[in-house]
């Protein structure tokens, strides 16, 4: 998985390619952290490479989701491909992130 993060304005973009598994979940994590802990509560995901999450990738979206929410910000996921939104609408995800 490939992970670009810049700051536009006032939010952060992060752009995700590939499979966000098992193997580099930890990774990812490790990645976003700043995201979490940033004084930039803004997050805006974009999807239109990432292939493929699994359980411990929407683990760490939630995380993302609540750190953004205890800031008072806002994060969207857009461009998902519709396999991968699948797997957020049948895990109840797409409830509980603002997808578009």
């Amino acid at each position: 998985m490939k992970i670009t993060i810049s700051q536009i304005g006032a939010k952060q973009l992060v752009t995700l390619e590939g499979r966000l598994d098992t193997t580099n979940a930890l990774q990812f994590q490790e990645d976003i952290k700043p995201l979490m802990e940033g004084e930039t509560p803004d997050i805006e995901i974009d999807c239109t490479n990432m292939e493929y999450t699994s359980s411990q990738g929407l683990r760490i979206f939630l995380m993302l989701q609540k750190s953004v929410n205890a800031r008072k910000g806002k994060m969207v996921m857009k461009n998902m491909k519709p396999q991968v939104k699948e797997v957020f609408d049948i895990t109840g995800f797409s409830n509980i992130i603002c997808i578009i």
